[in-house]
């Protein structure tokens, strides 16, 4: 799981990049999101759960994305205002073998 808090005023910016970029290059990678939120107490948080078959495969596949062109061009040109995250937290989590949701 992946919590996005954002810098005041930057909750937009944040929400124009993935559903018009990061989602994309996301697919184009294979990096496979499961679900996605926004707060719905008006705090500017964005949470995520992505899938990987292991941590090894998590780091892999963060590391390709960090290094993609496009997404660097993206992140550039989104942040020419500021920056839109303030803190990023990263939580690497099993589900439980007995819950059946």
């Amino acid at each position: 799981m992946r919590i996005y808090t954002m810098h005041d005023g930057r909750m937009d910016a944040i929400l124009e990049r993935f559903s018009k970029h990061t989602l994309g290059i996301f697919e184009r990678l294979e990096m496979k999101v499961t679900d996605l939120w926004i707060d719905q107490t008006g705090i500017p948080k964005l949470y995520y759960v992505m899938e990987y078959k292991d941590m090894e495969e998590g780091q892999q596949q963060w590391d390709t994305f960090r290094n993609d062109p496009e997404w660097n061009e993206v992140k550039r040109k989104s942040e020419e205002s500021g920056p839109i995250l303030e803190k990023m937290d990263v939580i690497y989590m099993n589900r439980a073998d007995f819950f059946k949701g």
